[in-house]
């Protein structure tokens, strides 16, 4: 068991908490890492990039002129994709994107990561995350007294306040235990959980 320190919004340690080495101290996997990311930001690709084929475009579909006698190349359509004002040959469609990786893999991916935070000292671990409001001036006061550029809070969502006091911050981001993700891990240096996400945390990934 690993063992981190619990501290309060001021910054001061009122305790201790053991965390399983199974999910704190996993092994790096890069690959893994690489996948997740690569699953997630495919998963949020809107896929919404739509041209207009010949059939779509507006245009007769009358023969503009006879086949031969002419001198001309025959032409049998205004909306042919030769024209400028044609259709586009073989253009994006909309799409969906999205694909799903093995649950495992997603869940020893995000072991990965928040083993090297872990390792790194990103970790954060407080009693209790309680705000009396929700303004963000206040929330920020509380956050100064801790030590970080970029700050991923995990916490249950049931603590309304919190999210509704950090959507305005743009170095910061809170969210619930169960949408935690490698894509945030990432993104967000330091990563800070409330003892109640934590422990349920270790729960889903056992």
């Amino acid at each position: 068991m690993l063992t981190i320190k619990v501290k309060n919004m001021q910054s001061h340690e009122v305790s201790q908490l053991d965390l399983p080495e199974e999910i704190f101290d996993y092994p790096l996997k890069e690959h893994l890492i690489y996948e997740a990311v690569k699953n997630y930001r495919a998963n949020q690709r809107r896929g919404t990039a739509c041209t207009k084929t010949r059939g779509k475009v507006a245009g007769s579909g009358r023969k503009l002129w006879r086949q031969k006698g002419t001198g001309r190349a025959r032409m049998g359509s205004l909306r042919s994709p030769l024209w400028r004002t044609g259709g586009t040959t073989f253009g994006p469609q909309p799409r969906d994107y999205s694909y799903k990786m093995p649950r495992k893999a997603r869940r020893n991916a995000l072991k990965s990561v928040l083993s090297d935070k872990m390792r790194n000292d990103r970790i954060l671990v407080v009693d209790k995350i309680a705000l009396e409001s929700n303004k963000t001036k206040e929330t920020l006061s509380l956050l100064k007294n801790f030590q970080f550029d970029k700050l991923l809070i995990v916490d249950t969502k049931e603590n309304a306040q919190l999210i509704l006091s950090t959507r305005n911050i743009p170095y910061v981001k809170a969210i619930d235990f169960s949408e935690i993700n490698v894509y945030d891990s990432l993104k967000y240096n330091y990563i800070m959980f409330s003892v109640d996400a934590v422990k349920q945390l270790v729960e889903v990934l056992k």
